[in-house]
């Protein structure tokens, strides 16, 4: 039964580690072959996943800032309308008492309620911020993913430019020329 061998790389042929005539086994080195170009793009593909792993990292830390910023904005928000509130109960008691105007009751009122109605879109904001960051990372993961499946495409490239037998025989021929 003849096979033939065939690298599953383009490469330039460096070793011949076996001659014609030679006892190989399925996993036995035949030759070694050099592809710079493809040993060029395993190691920018390499930096672009050590690229895109500390991007992540970043984005991570950025969307985890961003929240809490949104939280805190919130929490100074909450107490604010609290206060808002307090003051304008206050200030409608002491209006029912005569003490003050009507007007800075319903001044107080008003701002209460204004502060209110920020609180509630501040909460919608730190909901849609939360869904947005999880969408982001999802979208980096992705891409990350795809950085991390073309290395090892280019490392299962580079380890085929050791052309391996296949089979158990002996090695009849190397290259183009008759045996």
């Amino acid at each position: 039964q003849i096979q033939f061998v065939q690298s599953e790389t383009d490469g330039r042929v460096e070793r011949i580690l076996v001659q014609p005539g030679t006892q190989v086994s399925a996993d036995t080195v035949l030759m070694e072959l050099s592809n710079p170009e493809l040993k060029q793009s395993t190691f920018d593909a390499e930096y672009q996943l050590k690229a895109g792993e500390a991007q992540l990292t970043r984005l991570r830390i950025q969307l985890e800032s961003d929240r809490l910023t949104q939280k805190a904005i919130l929490a100074t928000l909450r107490s604010d309308a609290e206060q808002a509130r307090l003051v304008a109960e206050a200030d409608e008691t002491l209006s029912g008492q005569g003490l003050v105007p009507s007007l800075t009751s319903k001044q107080s009122r008003a701002r209460a309620t204004d502060l209110r109605g920020r609180v509630e879109i501040e909460e919608e904001r730190l909901v849609i911020a939360v869904e947005s960051a999880q969408a982001q990372m999802a979208a980096a993961n992705a891409e990350l993913e795809k950085t991390r499946a073309l290395l090892g495409l280019k490392k299962r490239q580079m380890a085929a430019l050791a052309v391996r037998a296949g089979i158990e025989g002996v090695l009849q021929q190397i290259g183009d020329q008759t045996p």
